[in-house]
């Protein structure tokens, strides 16, 4: 059993810049990716980004390609996101969440097996 806790998230204007934490305890060495993922109200959940926790291979989507940087702290057993030049549209619920076995859909939510309780993030215009 994995646990995961999110912090980080809260109101910055468009421009600017937030950090997302993932701590992550429990089974954590059997982990193979952590990911990130977004969902706006009437929106379905997106994924943001993942790296794969032993490797560090990093994959993203084009909506925040050059924006949005993950990496992982393996002896903190944390995962990171970094959000620079935020925009409004980027305001959402950001959700961490962790896969325990290799998987070629790892940007598809219904692959990982724990989530956790989310973050909100509001980027003003």
């Amino acid at each position: 059993q994995v646990q995961l806790v999110e912090s980080g998230g809260g109101l910055v204007q468009a421009g600017g810049s937030l950090r997302l934490s993932c701590a992550a305890s429990g089974g954590t060495v059997s982990i193979y990716a952590m990911g990130w993922f977004r969902q706006a109200p009437g929106k379905e959940r997106e994924f943001v980004e993942a790296i794969t926790w032993s490797g560090g291979i990093t994959y993203y989507a084009d909506s925040v390609k050059g924006r949005f940087t993950i990496s992982r702290d393996n002896a903190k057993n944390t995962a990171y996101l970094e959000m620079n030049r935020l925009k409004p549209e980027d305001t959402a619920v950001y959700y961490c969440a962790a896969v325990m076995r290799r998987s070629l859909s790892i940007n598809n939510y219904a692959r990982y097996d724990y989530w956790g309780q989310g973050t909100q993030v509001t980027v003003s215009s």
